[in-house]
């Protein structure tokens, strides 16, 4: 099956399972999702992550632990919302001076620069622009 925003699967992903209230989602991994895993995990999005070896050796999947708050009934996802921003049709950039703010700074926005793949806020510090690719709140 061929997917043409690999991104916007991983999100939708992420979602869904949030929405079901499943502890654990997986997806085909690659460098990029690995290292948006990473950043949602620094910011206390998610639980955890691993890249495990799939049916193949060349396929390796990205297993994500997704985090809730509350108890049994009251359980409800750490994750609001997850947009994706940049898209295969339409490639959103920005400069260092306009990196958008999230929910006036309560959200993140996930971008890719020249430096890796870092938050908005980040990016405002090293001074560098790039490739919004999600907003995550």
């Amino acid at each position: 099956m061929s997917i043409n925003d690999p991104i916007a699967d991983m999100l939708t992903r992420i979602r869904n399972g949030a929405m079901s209230n499943h502890t654990v989602v997986a997806m085909p991994s690659s460098k990029l999702k690995a290292e948006i895993a990473r950043i949602l995990k620094e910011e206390g999005y998610i639980d955890g992550y691993e890249v495990a070896d799939g049916s193949k050796p060349s396929h390796k999947i990205l297993r994500v632990s997704l985090k809730y708050v509350g108890e049994r009934r009251e359980k409800r996802s750490v994750i609001t919302e997850l947009r994706r921003v940049s898209k295969p049709g339409r490639r959103v950039y920005t400069q260092k001076r306009d990196i958008p703010w999230v929910l006036s700074g309560m959200g993140i926005s996930i971008i890719s620069t020249p430096k890796g793949v870092m938050t908005g806020q980040t990016a405002r510090k090293n001074g560098v622009g790039g490739e919004i690719l999600c907003k995550v709140w």
